[in-house]
């Protein structure tokens, strides 16, 4: 990796610009007392890439994507531009760089902050200390094969169809992430798919005990069903470290397991690619909330969501993991000062602004190095 490390944001909609403005503070603050090189360079994406450019993402916006370290995106759509057809709605400019990128990866936190325990629909004992990681396919499965469509059929019903499919190659790289990934946690990756009932998870389960055989021995494997999966992480959820699936199971697994953390606003992503020649993965980060736009330019948005994907950067791209631990250790510090921003606010809380977050996350990074 470069001394400098060059790194397009894409703010988006709605909140999205508010929150990413923290996120800058944040970065201007390592590159002077950590002295990291950002170079950090601003472009258009969603509704107000259509607004400005006549598209959800530009050709200009995808290159400079390509040629980035990585991507930190905000958020895309709002009701604005709902009525649009399907093909030219914001979120296609997100699905585009996923596509263009080969952004295969889908890295998906659920984290407990001891804080925001309370704030868990589930029993505290169950949720305190909660430390899952959710690996999703994202550019494979039913979402994406073919035969797709409706068809209108002799008898005068119609057909919705979409077909589900994997290939050795798809299976084997994401669960070489997830294996990657479970080197530098607890160790542990539990594989979920059903192939009880689909040939695909046959196939699925096949390739990630073979995978496993041949690199990662060293990994504790397990194997579960979806829909068993989906129960044990509400009964039991701090038995997972690595979860690793498929496109739609991930989709509803990872969503399941977000909301037992108490916060969407809280949560960060990474989507990743594969890995070149030097070792260097394409990369695009996000917060897993929307762009919000009825609280848009209130000033009451959560950047910690947004700022927690940039301490993701921090470490899946430039492989600062101290510095993403400065990061999460702050968002966590704030937290246990009681403040808070509307989405998380409870009782006996101080209620804060998007502004004041964010300018209490810098106080407490400075203290950090102090």
């Amino acid at each position: 990796m470069a001394a400098t490390k060059k790194i397009l944001m894409l703010p988006g909609d709605g909140i999205g610009p508010e929150v990413m403005t923290e996120v800058r503070r944040v970065a201007d603050w390592l590159s002077d007392k950590r002295g990291l090189g950002f170079e950090i360079e601003e472009a258009l994406v969603g509704g107000a890439a259509i607004d400005a450019e006549g598209a959800p993402v530009s050709d200009a916006t995808v290159a400079k994507a390509m040629a980035a370290d990585a991507v930190l995106l905000g958020a895309v759509g709002g009701e604005k531009w709902d009525s649009l057809p399907f093909a030219q709605k914001p979120e296609r400019g997100l699905l585009r760089l996923r596509k263009d990128m080969e952004l295969f990866a889908n890295l998906r936190p659920a984290l407990v902050f001891d804080p925001l325990v309370e704030a868990s629909s589930l029993k505290p004992e169950l949720v305190s200390g909660l430390d899952i990681m959710i690996v999703r396919e994202l550019t494979g499965g039913i979402y994406f094969g073919d035969p797709r469509g409706i068809e209108d059929m002799p008898d005068g019903q119609r057909r919705g169809i979409n077909t589900q499919v994997y290939t050795t190659s798809e299976i084997r790289r994401v669960a070489a992430v997830a294996f990657e990934l479970a080197r530098k946690r607890s160790n542990r990756v539990c594989s979920v798919e059903k192939s009880n009932v689909m040939e695909s998870g046959v196939l699925w389960r096949e390739e990630v005990t073979k995978l496993h055989g041949e690199q990662y021995s060293d990994v504790e494997l397990s194997h579960m069903y979806a829909d068993n999966c989906a129960m044990q992480l509400v009964r039991r959820p701090k038995q997972f470290d690595v979860i690793v699936t498929d496109n739609l199971f991930g989709d509803i697994l990872s969503d399941e397991a977000a909301m037992m953390t108490g916060s969407l606003g809280m949560l960060p992503s990474a989507s990743l690619g594969g890995a070149d020649a030097s070792g260097r993965r394409k990369a695009l980060y996000e917060p897993v909330h929307g762009s919000a736009p009825d609280i848009t330019g209130q000033g009451i948005a959560n950047p910690l969501a947004t700022l927690l994907s940039f301490a993701m950067m921090l470490r899946y791209s430039f492989d600062l993991g101290a510095e993403a631990g400065m990061v999460e250790q702050a968002a966590q510090n704030v937290l246990a000062r009681g403040l808070r921003t509307a989405d998380i606010a409870q009782e006996g809380t101080t209620r804060v602004s998007t502004q004041e977050m964010g300018r209490a996350l810098l106080e407490e990074l400075h203290h950090s190095v102090v």
